[in-house]
């Protein structure tokens, strides 16, 4: 993982950022505090966060009931380290010398509470995993 900056970024992206993105955000400054500069945002944002995915964070003991879905920019993505897609295809712009990923992951739009806390649950595992990986790694990119 190419990581240059003191404090490397990381942005997620899904099509609303509504669901995968916000949880994959919440995770990650969640457990990593001011060690990561974290950012989610969405191809086509929806209105606001699904209801069953804050409802299931707050059961994790995490608050994402004041987040709104934010939309996608390239400044957003140029600025950031690491660049993980959840399903929002083609329309992640993509530049040189960033780490891009891409987490297949169920969509909880629509699902209940019931539905979405196994994603949850694989979102956590996967964030925990990359920030082994970035502390591994540290700010000078593993030199």
């Amino acid at each position: 993982m190419a990581i240059s900056a003191e404090r490397p970024s990381v942005l997620f992206v899904c099509v609303h950022n509504a669901g995968r993105s916000q949880m994959a955000a919440a995770f990650l400054t969640h457990l990593a505090g001011d060690r990561v500069q974290v950012r989610s945002a969405g191809s086509a944002p929806a209105g606001t966060v699904n209801p069953a995915v804050v409802a299931a964070m707050s059961e994790a003991g995490i608050d994402i009931s004041a987040e709104v879905p934010k939309v996608l920019t390239v400044e957003a993505v140029q600025s950031s380290d690491v660049v993980i897609t959840m399903g929002c295809g083609d329309t992640c712009p993509v530049f040189p010398g960033k780490r891009y990923l891409d987490w297949e992951l169920p969509d909880p739009a629509g699902q209940d509470v019931d539905a979405v806390r196994p994603v949850r649950d694989e979102i956590e595992r996967r964030i925990r995993g990359l920030l082994d990986e970035i502390d591994e790694i540290g700010p000078t990119g593993g030199a």
